[in-house]
């Protein structure tokens, strides 16, 4: 009877570790213009699961690392993005070929605004607009990305959250610590760091963390980052200014736990 306890918790760990580590394969692909079928070069391809990517060559294929029901994002600049899964057929049947289709794009009115200078540098100084940007660094990055000097609410808003159940970023990074970690595998991967850096629609970022792209927004307001930083930052800023609120938030709620506990 021990022998077969034993034997059926060995076989219990084992489907366990299987679970929790997919085997990894190669998928194989083509991407075309449904219009034409002609191939696409560049294309950007994301495993979602995984956080890995890489791109199209010249006759539009790719083979990425991915397990079984993995999720592909494919994006590609003039294209509608589109998101696969994999399945056994896929990996079975061999290099698989996919369509994208072109953007109906139609330029807006664009409306510039001017300001009425007069030449006189005392007079002017005060015509601008004066932006905040409290925020002016990113940790581990060498470049600023807002001047001004650290606002005094930072620490605070971070704080308070941690004691509100009810408040947005005690929801987001509470309930979402497995998308978080996915922050750091995003910067280890090139393709995907490369991708984020020229991309400004939040969409990538969006379909990592699981959420929506107006939360993005909220979440780093929260995290008492200036209106303008927010327009106007490229994704990879944008990924590194969430993951730096997360690694502050993380510090404070050990910190508060402590505190609680003694």
């Amino acid at each position: 009877m021990r022998y077969i306890t034993a034997f059926l918790f060995f076989l219990i760990t084992l489907t366990i570790q299987a679970q929790d580590n997919p085997i990894s394969l190669k998928v194989t692909g083509t991407i075309v213009n449904d219009n034409n079928l002609a191939p696409i070069a560049n294309v950007n391809v994301i495993n979602l699961n995984k956080v890995k990517g890489t791109i199209t060559n010249a006759k539009g294929f790719f083979e990425l690392e991915v397990s079984v029901n993995d999720t592909l994002h494919l994006s590609s600049l003039g294209f509608q993005s589109l998101r696969i899964r994999v399945t056994n057929d896929w990996l079975k049947n061999g290099t698989a070929k996919i369509m994208l289709t072109e953007k109906a794009i139609a330029l807006e009115e664009v409306i510039v605004k001017k300001y009425d200078l007069t030449g006189y540098l005392e007079i002017d100084s005060k015509l601008i607009p004066e932006k905040e940007n409290y925020r002016y660094s990113i940790s581990g990055l060498p470049q600023a990305y807002e001047a001004g000097e650290s606002s005094p609410n930072a620490f605070t808003r971070v704080l308070g959250s941690i004691f509100n159940p009810a408040d947005m970023l005690y929801n987001f990074f509470g309930n979402k610590p497995k998308e978080l970690k996915k922050l750091k595998q995003m910067k280890k991967d090139d393709t995907v760091r490369n991708l984020l850096e020229s991309k400004f629609d939040r969409e990538t970022i969006s379909l990592l963390l699981g959420v929506d792209k107006k939360e993005i927004a909220e979440i780093l307001t929260h995290c008492n980052y200036s209106e303008s930083f927010i327009k106007t930052a490229n994704d990879l800023q944008i990924m590194d200014a969430i993951s730096e609120c997360y690694e502050q938030y993380k510090v404070l709620t050990k910190k508060t736990e402590k505190y609680i506990k003694e």
